[in-house]
């Protein structure tokens, strides 16, 4: 059926351009026979996608022409149908756009459904109920129409975009090179005009006829530009005398209103003498909110060595939602690379989305939504930072529970603390406060040897995740390190150490193995729980002799030692670990106590070298 020529139902008017290519069957991929026959009107005037498979076919958009010769629809700027409409001229196309009492018994779709019928041009009518987007404020049906628009012609950048993306640390990946890099693929140029009333006006000014214009691309030069105006006699005087050009001060800034509804009033003068006016259009919102890099430093007016020498740009890092694809993502990247030949961003976090327990979007209308401040106040926002870092990958969304930041702060904070404790509690009693001198590795004992060389590589693992952007990586770390290896293993087997023996070189090499602990713990777990590691630190090295920041956060970073780190040693730590995991769990099984005394363990050895670390032991 494809090219099918029909016959016009509504021959009302025709398109005042390539009227013989209108009214012929086409085919559109986003049309199919699940519902319905497979064959739909097309109104390539009032749709994009019908606009698009129109323009595939040559087919013209339904457009007259008015009094003045310009080309229009059927229906004008407030809904209603046009002279040439007839008998339906004057009609509202939607009964929800008459005043109050005024809408007519009778829709006009249902007018033409019965003429249509009447004309036997209908062979069903009925209803049908489909998906229609509506005004969110008064509840109307939104009408898609055509109009005049200003362009950025991006796709002319398209292919530098795609290379520039592809130089960026997307996390996670697979949104840079799927949902970022299929829209960079299928580029349309950028729609930068909007028909609203607040925002930032389009600095273009033109001649009624449209053949002269131009752009103002600073307030000095529109101040040049309204005294040259007021010269030639077409306005009275200049609505911005009292802006001094040059003077960059925010008080000479704050003399000025560029709004629409102050700039719309100035008429500027062309090279020809006609007068000009502002196009009444405003800037899409994403477009300043892609210019932060640049306008946050008044460039290029000011601060140009900070955008051209990049010390100030492009960004290290950035985060939004991952439905910023489309806005503020695409938006920094296009101006960057049209500007600067630049990425405005080295490395993306694409946010998920924070869920209810059971995985349902929050909404106080279901009444599972978690008030953010009454969680803070209760739980402390480092717990429910360190909660919600090491659940989930920040690009994934999270299932979030209260109860999870409970075991949180029972199972770290708690942990941590305590080990904490412990260790200020003997420290004061034998007057520590870390004024010998460090005692050699080699001249420690096994067990201390041992937690600083996890220490060690810890703090290697743990820099390259933050490096990285894997905060979560990170946080797993340190937990399991706290929890794990440093109360569990290190303390547990230590506390004699503490509590038994004279102030000598075993137990100050104790305290100094779990002060560096505790201190390098604090560091390295400050940028997720930034208030209790700061106590910590403070409270550490405030009851030493040894020099200190303020903060932690003013700190040096934690830098591993590769002097410390004995991976052999870890080796043979983690098999009496695992080993002694394995037999509390068969005592469990068995129901022997932990205290009664087993005669022999037998542990089979897959190797020589398995059986030297058993025996190390």
């Amino acid at each position: 059926m494809v090219g099918t020529r029909y016959e016009q139902l509504l021959p009302y008017a025709q398109p005042y351009q390539d009227a013989d290519q209108a009214f012929q069957v086409i085919s559109g991929d986003f049309v199919t026979t699940e519902d319905g026959t497979g064959i739909v009107h097309c109104a390539p005037t009032f749709g994009a996608d019908d606009a698009l498979v129109a323009k595939n076919f040559d087919v013209p958009g339904m457009l007259v022409l008015d009094e003045n010769g310009n080309p229009r629809p059927l229906v004008d700027l407030q809904g209603r149908f046009v002279p040439e409409m007839g008998e339906f001229a004057g009609m509202y196309v939607k009964n929800e756009y008459y005043a109050e009492g005024k809408a007519p018994e009778r829709s006009v779709d249902v007018e033409i459904a019965i003429k249509l019928k009447e004309q036997d041009k209908a062979f069903k009518v009925e209803k049908y109920e489909h998906s229609y987007p509506h005004c969110w404020r008064t509840d109307k049906p939104v009408l898609y129409y055509p109009l005049d628009s200003w362009f950025i012609k991006s796709t002319a950048m398209k292919d530098r975009m795609i290379a520039l993306n592809k130089t960026i640390n997307w996390k996670p990946a697979s949104t840079g090179t799927g949902r970022f890099g299929n829209w960079l693929e299928n580029l349309n140029d950028w729609n930068l005009s909007r028909s609203r009333y607040w925002g930032i006006p389009i600095p273009i000014w033109s001649t009624e006829e449209g053949d002269e214009r131009i752009c103002i691309g600073s307030v000095e030069e529109l101040y040049k530009a309204c005294e040259k105006s007021v010269a030639a006699g077409m306005m009275a005087q200049n609505p911005i005398a009292d802006f001094d050009p040059g003077n960059m001060s925010k008080e000479n800034y704050d003399k000025i209103d560029l709004h629409k509804n102050y700039v719309d009033k100035i008429v500027l003068v062309s090279d020809s003498g006609k007068p000009m006016h502002r196009e009444s259009d405003l800037i899409d919102v994403w477009f300043d909110s892609g210019s932060m890099p640049y306008a946050q430093w008044h460039y290029p007016f000011e601060n140009k060595e900070l955008i051209d020498g990049q010390t100030s740009y492009p960004a290290d890092f950035i985060a939004e939602g991952v439905d910023q694809t489309r806005g503020w993502f695409f938006t920094l990247h296009a101006i960057a690379t049209m500007c600067f030949d630049s990425v405005a961003y080295k490395n993306v976090i694409s946010n998920g989305l924070v869920l209810d327990r059971n995985g349902q979007k929050m909404s106080k209308r279901l009444g599972n939504a978690v008030d953010p401040f009454e969680t803070l106040k209760t739980y402390g926002p480092d717990a429910t930072r360190w909660y919600m870092i090491t659940n989930a990958q920040p690009w994934d969304n999270l299932k979030f529970d209260l109860d999870g930041i409970t075991e949180v702060q029972r199972k770290f904070f708690g942990t941590l603390y305590n080990t904490y404790s412990f260790f200020s509690l003997y420290a004061n009693i034998d007057g520590f406060t870390y004024s010998e001198a460090d005692i050699a590795i080699e001249e420690r004992p096994e067990i201390d040897r041992w937690i600083l060389s996890e220490l060690n590589t810890l703090m290697k693992a743990v820099d390259k995740a933050y490096n990285d952007y894997e905060p979560t990586r990170a946080g797993r770390l340190l937990q399991d390190f706290v929890t794990e290896n440093l109360s569990n293993w290190y303390v547990r087997l230590c506390r004699r150490r503490f509590w038994k023996g004279d102030y000598a070189q075993d137990k100050i090499s104790a305290y100094q193995t779990l002060f560096t602990c505790l201190a390098n713990i604090a560091k390295m777990s400050s940028p997720i729980a930034p208030f209790f590691t700061d106590k910590l630190y403070k409270d550490l090295l405030g009851a030493t002799e040894l020099t200190m920041e303020e903060s932690v956060h003013l700190s040096e970073f934690s830098v591993s030692d590769e002097r410390f780190i004995d991976k052999d040693l870890e080796m043979r730590m983690q098999m009496a670990q695992n080993i002694t995991s394995m037999v509390l769990s068969l005592r469990k099984k068995e129901k022997l106590r932990v205290r009664q005394p087993l005669q022999k363990i037998m542990i089979p050895a897959s190797d020589a070298k398995m059986k030297a670390q058993i025996n190390a032991h």
